[in-house]
C-alpha cells in the first residue's frame, strides 16, 4: 500500500527523555520520537513508518505544541489513529490532534515561526511539585526591591535580542547549519498564572523564525546574568554585532524550557 500522511500535534513532559530525536540505539536512551515510532509500528503491524518532527528539543525540554508528520502504510481515520496512539504511548506523551496532510508537507521547513517559553522562579526555595517543569533561579539576597530590579533589567535586555542577528555566540556549534543568523520576532518577560501553587512563576516568551542548537537556553542564561547585575546589556550587543568563541555564561537548565506553538502559513 502507498504511504498515508498525517500531521499531529504532540504534548510531552521531557524529563524522562534524551530529547525528541531518536538516538538510533533501539531505545536504549529513550526519546520522544522513538516512543512515537514504536507505538506507530504496533498499529501498522510493525511495518516501516516514519515520524518527522518540526523541532529537535533537547533532553529534559517539554512541549505543548510539537508538530510531526507521520508516514505510514495504512489508511486509517485520523481520530482513530489519535486514540490508538494515545492508548499505546507512555503517560507523559500525548497527541493533541491528528489530521491527514499532503505528501510534501515538511513540519520543519514549512513552518513560519516557533514559540517557546522558559518558566522559572526566583523564590528562595523551589517547589518540589514544579521542579521538573520550572527552573529555580534564586537571587543571592531576595527581597521585593531586588525582584523589581531583576524584572526591570531583564525586560530591558530582552529588547536587545529582538530582530535579525548573528547568534553564533549564543548557540552550540552545529556543522549541519550553514548560517547562525536568525530573527527573533518577540522576547518578553511575563508572569504566569501558577499563583495557586503559592509561589511566583515567571516565563520568558520567545518567538522567531527558527532557533540554533541551545540558542534559547544561552539567551535565557544571559538574561538571568543581566538581571543579577553580573552582565551589562552592552556585552550582549557586542556579541551580537561581533560574534566570538566565548560564552557570556553557561546555558540555562533544560527543564524550564517548553515548546509552545509552531505556526504554518494558512
Amino acid at each position: 500500500m502507498t504511504l498515508q500522511y498525517y500531521q499531529v500535534i504532540i504534548s510531552y513532559k521531557g524529563s524522562n527523555y534524551f530529547g525528541w530525536q531518536d538516538q538510533g540505539d533501539g531505545g536504549e536512551k529513550p526519546t520522544v520520537q522513538f516512543e512515537m515510532l514504536k507505538a506507530l509500528r504496533k498499529i501498522c503491524g510493525f511495518a516501516y513508518c516514519i515520524v518527522a518532527g518540526a523541532s529537535r528539543t533537547d533532553g529534559g525540554v517539554h512541549a505543548q505544541g510539537q508538530v510531526a508528520k507521520l508516514s505510514i502504510p495504512l489508511s486509517i481515520d485520523p481520530a482513530k489513529l489519535l486514540l490508538g496512539l494515545n492508548s499505546l504511548l507512555p503517560s507523559d506523551i500525548r497527541l493533541l490532534s491528528c489530521l491527514s496532510c499532503a505528501k510534501d508537507f515538511n513540519p520543519n521547513k514549512n513552518c513560519v515561526s516557533k514559540k517557546y517559553r522558559y518558566y522559572f522562579t526566583i523564590e528562595k526555595v523551589s517547589l518540589p511539585a514544579l521542579s521538573d517543569i520550572v527552573a529555580h533561579v534564586p537571587l543571592l539576597a531576595h527581597d521585593s526591591q531586588q525582584e523589581l530590579s531583576f524584572n526591570k533589567k531583564v525586560s530591558e535586555a530582552c529588547d536587545v535580542f529582538v530582530g535579525e542577528h548573528d547568534f553564533y555566540s549564543f548557540s552550540t556549534r552545529d556543522k549541519s547549519v550553514s548560517s547562525s543568523v536568525r530573527r527573533v520576532n518577540k522576547l518578553e518577560l511575563l508572569k504566569s498564572n501558577l499563583s495557586d501553587f503559592g509561589i511566583t512563576v515567571y516565563y520568558l516568551e520567545i518567538e522567531g523564525d527558527g532557533f540554533l542548537k541551545h540558542m534559547i537556553r544561552y539567551i535565557v542564561a544571559a538574561l538571568f546574568e543581566v538581571g543579577r547585575g553580573k552582565v551589562d546589556s552592552s556585552l550582549i550587543e557586542e556579541e551580537l554585532m561581533n560574534p566570538s568563541q566565548d560564552k557570556i555564561c553557561p546555558k540555562a537548565k533544560a527543564k524550564g524550557l517548553h515548546l509552545i506553538e509552531i505556526t504554518y502559513k494558512e
